[in-house]
């Protein structure tokens, strides 16, 4: 019986072995195999594609300008009769392209601020994880004492100094979102700095940054991602509250928060100005949170 429960362990020890060293097979494709099992994350992506798609290419398939105004049609509701299928503004103009070209803007925003803030957190988090000692101890205090300024009024008081230009936007929300990407990054590069194929890239002589750079942050790449899929839709919702507060995207330029900041102002009156923009922003934030969660499945060790 003890001969028997060996030759079972030591079978399935090597059925393991030829699965791990078969061709096609690797972590990432086996994360992208259960990504694909979570319907829920998949239709999330392919209902964001679908929105970043038609946001992209929408506006030049419709035969309104999103700045052009028509005083004959002012708040007008939504109909298929006069081509105006989402309504007007108080201004006469469609909502349907504002809304495309709003979506343009924000998504625009959310993926150039999240890349920089992704950027800097990783080459932040890793330096101070992987040196430790006192530089880790005065990079980190310094995340520390920024954690302690309100972030909202600080993106606030960076727009009103310097301007409500779209990349000043995007700088002024890049400034204070890089910070939990460095935390989470530190973390995992304090565990990773004593594995053995850091200590042999030591021994053998690599420079500091080229460790950090070549074989640090490659193994941090899941966890990168995964909150690369939070911080998208959060920096989202923030160009969203300062365009609310008439500190973000200026006219005629549009965006989401711009549009449901115009629609807070009529909702009695003309509710489809409000609703509209307001769904897409809260499917696209859905969407985004659905596939985080996906990924975080996919990506995780206990699931291998």
């Amino acid at each position: 019986m003890l001969f028997s429960r060996r030759s079972s362990g030591t079978l399935d020890t090597l059925v393991q072995a030829a699965e791990a060293t078969r061709p096609g097979h690797s972590p990432w494709s086996d994360a992208r195999r259960r990504f694909v099992r979570n319907k829920a994350a998949v239709t999330s992506l392919a209902v964001l594609l679908l929105i970043a798609a038609v946001c992209i290419v929408g506006p030049a398939l419709l035969p309104h300008a999103f700045d052009s105004s028509d005083w004959d049609a002012m708040k007008l509701p939504p109909s298929w009769t006069n081509m105006h299928w989402w309504g007007t503004d108080e201004s006469g103009r469609d909502l349907l392209v504002r809304c495309l070209i709003g979506g343009r803007i924000s998504l625009l925003v959310g993926l150039l601020a999240t890349l920089s803030s992704v950027a800097i957190g990783i080459a932040w988090g890793a330096t101070a994880g992987f040196l430790g000692g006192r530089i880790d101890g005065f990079m980190m205090r310094i995340v520390d004492m920024m954690y302690a300024i309100p972030y909202l009024l600080i993106a606030i008081l960076l727009v009103t100094l310097l301007g409500r230009d779209f990349y000043l936007v995007v700088l002024a929300i890049t400034a204070f979102s890089w910070m939990d990407m460095a935390r989470v990054v530190r973390g995992q590069t304090l565990s990773l700095r004593s594995m053995e194929f850091v200590e042999a890239a030591r021994a053998i002589g690599v420079p500091t940054r080229r460790l950090i750079f070549s074989h640090i942050v490659p193994n941090l790449l899941g966890v990168v991602v995964i909150y690369t899929t939070v911080t998208v839709p959060a920096v989202i919702l923030t160009e969203s509250v300062l365009s609310f507060l008439g500190l973000g995207i200026q006219e005629p330029m549009t965006s989401w928060g711009v549009l449901i900041e115009d629609g807070t102002k009529v909702m009695d009156v003309a509710p489809w100005m409000l609703l509209f923009p307001a769904a897409m922003l809260s499917i696209t934030l859905y969407c985004f949170n659905f596939i985080g969660d996906g990924l975080r499945d996919a990506l995780d060790p206990k699931e291998r």
